[in-house]
């Protein structure tokens, strides 16, 4: 058994200093990637014509 944590613990500081930016740059790249989509989402919802029967509905009323 405590072999086991011993090994663990290596596996650990062997492998963090790898995981860890990979993760951290992955982790950057998906919000720049979800942000940017937003930005284009809003671009586009405000630049698109309205529809001007449903304007002129609610208008009339």
């Amino acid at each position: 058994m405590r072999n086991f944590r011993l090994y663990m613990i290596f596996q650990w500081v062997f492998f963090l200093p790898i995981i860890l930016p990979l993760c951290i740059i992955f982790g950057a790249l998906r919000g720049i990637i979800q942000m940017v989509e937003r930005v284009m989402e809003q671009i586009i919802s405000d630049v698109a014509p309205v529809d001007q029967s449903t304007t002129s509905t609610l208008t009339e009323h």
